[in-house]
């Protein structure tokens, strides 16, 4: 294992960067984070890693973070209060292409998602479709990480339950999906980092097993000792219940048509035999487990 490698990675302050910044860190790796604020940079310094200070849309700036470093964790953060978050992005996506090019990156991780193979119907996933699309024409090998359905989407609705109801924008209850953890999303991030391969390739990521909304409920009942049933927001109610998230008019709208997608297996894995699928350790009880010890 050679540990004078250097590896950049980006969303630090979000859940899969911290990790694949952490797990690099423990495996004995030269570790550069790229942070907007400077404050923001005090923990990781404090961990032994370099800060690089670095606006998504600063080409200049992302250059020089990049400049040197054997491989990168890349992120697309959505700006979810943004009238123009699709145009966000490919204008942070246009960004990171050029400046990997400009600092020769030898090779590049990217947080994409399910269903970036698509080209329509997806939603907010349009945005990592974009990233795909410009980071694959910089001839610098790629990996694409599709993951399933983030556990800890599950978050907010774990946090609201009243009267032992558990609301869900995934239907029918009763429905498994692939989900996974963030945590095990930086793992494997980590770890498909640190190899060696060649052009461009896409891993999908899921979790032990496939998720339902029921068993989201099931898993809160043995955690609380009450019983918890999954239900339902009918579309019509979706406006309501995601008044106070801060989605602009066009995000709100992008979390509509992702979420029909979800709901009428639209957005699922690729059918591509080709694809490399793996699959984390981190059970759904025990993301909820955490949930509940955070709340």
């Amino acid at each position: 294992m050679n540990n004078n490698e250097l590896y950049v990675v980006t969303g630090v302050t979000g859940n899969t960067g911290s990790v694949v910044a952490n797990t690099l860190l423990k495996a004995g790796k030269r570790v550069r984070v790229v942070i907007r604020d400077a404050a923001k940079g005090n923990i990781w310094a404090g961990l032994g890693a370099e800060v690089a200070i670095a606006d998504f849309t600063d080409i200049p700036a992302l250059t020089k973070a990049l400049s040197g470093a054997d491989g990168a964790y890349i992120i697309s953060p959505p700006k979810y209060a943004l009238d123009d978050l699709f145009t966000q992005a490919e204008i942070i996506a246009t960004s990171f292409s050029e400046a990997a090019m400009k600092a020769k990156l030898p090779k590049i991780v990217a947080l994409s998602s399910i269903g970036a193979d698509k080209s329509s119907g997806t939603g907010w996933i349009a945005m990592n479709r974009v990233l795909e699309q410009y980071l694959s024409q910089t001839e610098i090998p790629v990996t694409f990480l599709r993951p399933a359905y983030f556990m800890e989407n599950w978050t907010p609705m774990i946090k609201s339950i009243t009267q032992g109801k558990l609301n869900s924008f995934l239907t029918p209850a009763g429905r498994k999906i692939p989900m996974i953890s963030t945590q095990d999303v930086g793992r494997i991030a980590a770890e498909a980092l640190c190899e060696s391969w060649s052009n461009n390739r896409v891993i999908e990521l899921e979790g032990p097993t496939a998720y339902s909304p029921d068993c989201v409920a099931i898993a809160l009942t043995q955690a609380l000792g009450i019983t918890v049933g999954a239900i339902a927001i009918p579309e019509p109610n979706w406006t309501d219940a995601l008044s106070n998230a801060g989605f602009s008019a066009p995000a709100f709208d992008g979390f509509v048509e992702m979420t029909r997608g979800l709901n009428s297996g639209h957005l699922a894995f690729s059918d591509d035999v080709m694809v490399d699928r793996r699959k984390g350790d981190i059970t759904l009880e025990n993301i909820i487990g955490h949930i509940l010890r955070s709340s």
